[in-house]
């Protein structure tokens, strides 16, 4: 037989309940709750976000109540509101559990029906310091004197205030335990907004009170409420933002206004005046003119933005209308303003700088995906459309929201989203504050279960089933941080381009000067002709315009973020339009997103790859990311050039050859521009890339020409034929600028006739030297033999005897330094190592050079430094003849082995990075000497590759601050485009190592 259950086993067990502690079971049983009548309270206690502290914090306040706990147990079992407020309050707030504990008897205003409105709150703070109404010439509605003024009134100040609080809370927090109305977040915002108002009136009482004892208010003061106060959307842990106007703002204002603060920051919250003209080192007070004169000559745009949330808060509020209606006609035309755009661009940097990396993903106000993505992205946008359109002048986040909803600037159900995520990740802050009552925005670690599992129960999420409550609030916050960060796109580019595309027929439109102030908004500088190439892109009804819409959205939030997003705008529409045959393009942008951000990057940065990728569009395809890393880094320069000789040497006609292997550059140069501008290529590696494939269409060019030459003698070759490379081909230290120096040898076969043999050769450099310099769209192929024996004008190409000969009797100084840098790079192999072996014993000579030899050379180094830059250039900035550039690391290098190679075999190297790492070796130089020469030189080199990418061509000379530079900084990978540090860094880093050069030549 089956024995009923007792009575005692329908009451829950502590384990049941999720009662952890040690102590609960005998906590219940002092509270008289472990018995059948107390089920509904203990389950109530269960629903709690803490419940363990809940209890801990029940059985303390039953202790203080003593005998009058009778009266709250009682009121706990019968009524139910009280008990969702009680229990909810005290599992989420140790601060304000705290606070109950210290005045029990407080308990009762729990029980209110409904929150006080504004002119309650005023009214009750005010009467804590016994207020009355200021008399006098400056009389106004919200200025009161205190008659009490003591320190005593701040303690009981702040303990009204918490009541207030208390209450508020409990209110808000009440539908997590019972089923009571959930407190909407607009309400909750201006509740606690009412409650500073009502703060700082009775501060302000108390200030008169302290300051003008024996006699009125001299003076009209306003207190200006700003920021999270100012819009009515106040946390219940936040700085109070204020500004102050004052007539006239003399020592009594000035004193007024710190005593406020003095007051509100002891009994209520930080009181900051942060936000006033020249900010903390401004004076504390200013009359409205003075305000005015500010604003009119001084401010920068995010103080307009501040400006955007002023409301009078206090004080003579006629005085505050005054100061907010003469703001404002500043406020909504801000937008004008010159610096309007990279002000935003920078505020915005400022912002993200904030966040340290470790706590990007935990924090709610600043993090990606935040309530400041929302916060700003609203602002900006009535600051653009608000100075036509004066239904925008409202200073709420929702408010703002529906109404740039209602104004067609967003999309109603993207505002609609973007409203519901912002309210909940508020929620979230909220639910953190109130825990200890401490400003804070950071979500738990994601290792604290325990603490994402009280902030869920907390934000009433509970468990689905699949997941526990921690486990749906980790799920929901990456929902919802991913639509905000998404709808942030959204919100900028979507208007616009249903405005020119029509993509929805339901959809509001901006008008074509609403979507012009829009995109100048964003950054583009010539917003019209943006506004033509979106049309174009989206243009009729085919397939490819509505994807190119859906992709645009996020591709153009990625443009906005280069450093000039009308070339890249225009670039990306040529890009288009020269692949609007081949399919699989728009299909990687839609499924690939690094593919497309890196487009953008690439685009919106360089004027030197547009044509390239255009001509060699396989190479977008390669902005992907594969197993082992981006696949642009998956191909080697060794495998490039071996591709390039094999395919070029299928042709007999030279011309389809040399063009096969121009067709392969192109590639390889597009691949490694495209991985240099993205930061994943080193320096010396983009070099050695640039190089290699420059030696292998110098190879198989003259391949090809042989071949030819051949074919159409019908007999072999006269002459065994070598390129020689100098400078930087010889160094394998290429950048996108460089020619290729070289010089030409040739030494007749057995049996055939020298001059037979050199002509023979000439015809075949000379044919090379056509071939690769044919005009063409991709970068130029100039082959430059200008370092050969007499220079110009002498013979293009020599034997090796003849070059043995002129070497060794008629080398200058300066020929003999040039060939430091000679290498075989194409032709026969061993004619040019016999050529390289037959020069050493002249750019390595026993014993050094001579003297004379380095009096020369510096006599030549200061003809240069003084003569060779060109008109109008500044010697502190041109990479390559500038003070610390190329040239002086290069000749500083080269001085040392003339001096030195001859004891130094390993200083037998044309690379000028190698040779450092072989002088610092050596000890020819201090090491931090020879840090500074290696700097300068990866310095200038990324500079002058960086200004190639970016112009489009070669050029040495850094620009002047602006954007240009701005874009040269990125790209030659300074962590943000602050074209002023950059340039800063480089000034630096070439006069400390000019300094080095200088010692080095003896200067």
């Amino acid at each position: 037989m089956v024995r009923p259950p007792s009575a005692r086993s329908a009451v829950p067990g502590v384990g049941r309940l999720g009662l952890l502690e040690p102590t609960a079971a005998a906590s219940l049983k002092i509270l008289g709750w472990d018995n059948v009548e107390s089920i509904p309270v203990l389950w109530s206690l269960s629903r709690s976000p803490d419940a363990d502290l809940a209890l801990n914090t029940l059985i303390r306040l039953s202790e203080a109540l003593g005998n009058d706990w009778a009266e709250l147990d009682s009121a706990i079992r019968t009524e139910r509101m009280l008990r969702g407020r009680l229990f909810a309050l005290l599992g989420a707030s140790t601060a304000l559990g705290d606070h109950l504990v210290a005045d029990p008897a407080s308990w009762t205003l729990l029980r209110r029906d409904e929150l006080p409105g504004h002119d309650e709150l005023i009214a009750d703070l005010l009467a804590v310091v016994g207020a009355e109404p200021e008399s006098g010439p400056n009389a106004a509605a919200m200025l009161y004197r205190a008659t009490e003024s003591g320190p005593e009134v701040v303690g009981l100040l702040r303990k009204r205030y918490r009541d207030q609080l208390m209450l508020l809370a409990a209110v808000d927090l009440a539908a997590t335990v019972e089923d009571e109305p959930v407190i909407p977040y607009e309400q909750i915002g201006r509740q606690l907004t009412a409650l500073a108002d009502a703060a700082l009136t009775s501060a302000l009482a108390v200030a008169v009170a302290r300051v003008c004892r024996d006699e009125p208010c001299p003076v009209r003061l306003a207190v200006i409420a700003m920021g999270k106060s100012g819009a009515r959307e106040l946390n219940y842990v936040s700085d109070v933002d204020i500004v102050f106007v004052a007539e006239p703002a003399d020592s009594v204002a000035t004193r007024l206004a710190a005593e406020l603060m003095t007051v509100g920051s002891s009994a209520f919250f930080d009181v900051d005046a942060a936000l006033r003209p020249e900010g903390k080192a401004g004076a504390l007070v200013r009359t409205l003119e003075s305000h005015l004169a500010y604003y009119q000559r001084w401010a920068r745009t995010w103080e307009f933005q501040a400006l955007l949330k002023a409301r009078p808060m206090t004080g003579d509020l006629e005085l505050g209308e005054q100061y907010r209606s003469a703001t404002d006609a500043l406020v909504w035309t801000a937008s004008e303003r010159p610096d309007f755009v990279p002000d935003v661009q920078a505020m915005r940097r400022r912002v993200e700088d904030l966040v340290p990396a470790e706590l990007r993903d935990r924090e709610l106000k600043l993090g990606s995906g935040s309530l400041r993505d929302v916060e700003f992205a609203v602002q900006l946008l009535q600051l653009v459309h608000g100075r036509v359109d004066p239904k925008l002048h409202v200073q709420g986040t929702v408010e703002a929201l529906a109404a740039l909803a209602a104004g067609g600037y967003v999309g109603r159900e993207d505002a609609a989203n973007l409203t519901a995520s912002y309210e909940f990740l508020r929620l979230l802050e909220h639910r953190l504050q109130l825990q200890r009552l401490k400003r804070t925005h950071t979500l738990p670690a994601a290792d604290d279960e325990e603490g994402m599992r009280w902030l869920a129960r907390a934000a009433h999420i509970r468990p689905d089933g699949k997941r526990d409550a921690a486990g749906v609030l980790q799920v929901e916050l990456r929902r919802q941080t991913g639509r905000i960060r998404r709808l942030h796109t959204k919100l900028f580019y979507r208007p616009l381009l249903e405005s020119v595309a029509r993509l929805d027929s339901d959809a509001l439109r901006l008008s074509p000067d609403a979507a012009v102030r829009q995109l100048a908004a964003l950054g583009y500088a010539s917003p019209e002709h943006a506004l033509g190439h979106l049309r174009a892109l989206t243009s009729g009804v085919s397939r490819k315009g509505r994807i190119q819409a859906l992709l645009l959205p996020t591709l153009l939030e990625w443009l906005g973020e280069t450093p000039d997003p009308d070339a890249g705008l225009l670039a990306y529409r040529r890009v288009s339009e020269g692949l609007v045959d081949q399919d699989w393009y728009l299909r990687v942008l839609r499924d690939e997103g690094a593919v497309g951000q890196r487009l953008m990057m690439v685009l919106g940065s360089s004027a030197y790859l547009p044509d390239l990728l255009i001509n060699a569009p396989e190479t977008i395809r390669m902005y992907a990311d594969g197993p082992h890393g981006p696949l642009l880094l998956r191909t080697q320069p060794v495998e490039v050039a071996g591709g390039i000789l094999t395919a070029a040497d299928r042709y007999t006609d030279p011309r389809r050859a040399v063009a096969t292997a121009r067709s392969l550059r192109r590639h390889e140069l597009a691949r490694v521009a495209s991985a240099d501008l993205l930061g994943l290529l080193e320096v010396p590696q983009v070099c050695a890339a640039l190089s290699a494939v420059w030696v292998a269409v110098l190879e198989a060019s003259l391949r090809a020409v042989i071949r030819a030459s051949v074919a159409e003698r019908g007999a072999p070759a006269p002459a065994d034929f070598a390129v020689i490379g100098m400078g930087r081909l010889g160094g394998m230290e290429l950048g996108y600028g460089s020619d290729a120096d070289v010089l030409f040898v040739c030494d007749p076969r057995p049996g055939e006739e020298e001059h037979v043999a050199v002509k023979w050769a000439n015809g075949i450099a000379e044919q090379v030297q056509k071939l690769l310099g044919a005009p063409s769209t991709d970068p130029p192929l100039q082959v430059d033999a200008g370092l050969r024996p007499e220079g110009r004008s002498g013979p293009l190409v020599r034997t090796l005897t003849a070059y043995d000969a002129y070497y060794r009797h008629w080398a200058q100084p300066w020929e003999v330094q040039a060939l430091l840098r000679a290498h075989q790079v194409a032709g026969d192999q061993q004619l040019g190592l016999r050529f390289l072996h037959t020069i050493d014993g002249v750019r390595y000579p026993a014993g050094g050079v001579s003297a004379d030899a380095v009096r020369e050379i510096r006599r030549i180094k200061a003809r240069v430094d003084s003569e060779r830059l060109p008109r109008g250039a500044d010697p502190a900035t041109h990479t390559k003849l500038g003070r610390g550039g190329l040239a002086d690391i290069e000749w500083t290098v080269q001085l040392l082995q003339l001096r030195h190679a001859h004891e130094i075999p390993a200083l037998h190297n044309t690379s000028t990075l190698e040779s450092l790492d072989v002088i610092e070796q050596s000890e020819l130089l201090d090491p931090v000497d020879t840090d500074l020469l290696r700097r300068s030189w990866m310095t200038a080199t990324a500079a002058r590759n960086a200004l190639v990418l970016v112009r489009g061509k070669p050029s040495d000379q850094l620009p002047g601050p602006g954007t240009t530079l701005s874009a040269v900084a990125r790209v030659a990978g300074w962590p943000n485009d602050d074209g002023g540090e950059f340039l800063d860094n480089y000034l630096r880093i070439t006069r400390r190592a000019r300094a080095v050069v200088e010692r080095v030549f003896g200067v």
